[in-house]
């Protein structure tokens, strides 16, 4: 009896953790469709599972977009925060414009979607602010720890490299990926051709 018991606990695991896969699966198709505020009864139809079941994996749906946020850090923080090549500051920009055309469009439908919730939502919120840090974290280092910049010339160019930025060339401006990339390299260039080590084509 003690055996079958224990068949019987790992076969809820499984069925458990299969159950979880799925919802966080749909919920990921979901947004990426477009659905900026999927509601837990579309996520449970889209899995496959009653409502009951997505509600006893996530106590609400800020749980499940915990996951999500786990899930595209694992993807993406690895291109975002890789060490940049050795070059001038162009080859370094240039690097660091593919990386954010590569990362800010696969995140796109999910931060829009957060930025839908995060008013409400300090886990959102603090999300954020991580990646408004991280944004800041990788532009010095592709610009070199060692260069100075004028402050503000700094946070013009961080401007125009964000997340925001990209968001409306995309959506707003209806530029292409690539048209996207070189109006960011322009911007750059606009801003760095004057300093020491821009050594532009």
């Amino acid at each position: 009896m003690a055996e079958k018991s224990v068949v019987q606990l790992d076969g809820r695991r499984a069925r458990g953790v299969e159950s979880r896969r799925r919802i966080v699966a749909a919920m990921l198709e979901l947004i990426g469709e477009g659905q900026v505020s999927p509601g837990a009864e579309q996520v449970a139809a889209r899995a496959e599972v009653g409502l009951r079941t997505v509600f006893r994996h996530f106590d609400d749906m800020e749980s499940l977009y915990r996951e999500i946020s786990a899930l595209m850090a694992s993807e993406l923080m690895p291109i975002a925060t890789a060490p940049f090549p050795d070059g001038n500051w162009e080859e370094r920009i240039a690097d660091l414009v593919a990386r954010r055309g590569r990362v800010f469009e696969k995140m796109m439908p999910f931060k829009i979607a957060a930025d839908v919730h995060r008013h409400r939502s300090d886990f959102l919120n603090e999300e954020h602010a991580e990646v408004i840090k991280m944004q800041r974290q990788t532009l010095a280092a592709a610009l070199g720890h060692t260069q100075t910049l004028d402050t503000l010339k700094f946070e013009a160019l961080n401007l125009v490299m964000s997340f925001d930025a990209w968001r409306h060339m995309r959506l707003d401006q209806k530029l292409t990926v690539p048209q996207a990339k070189k109006l960011l390299m322009i911007s750059a260039e606009a801003l760095l051709r004057d300093e020491p080590g821009w050594q532009a084509k």
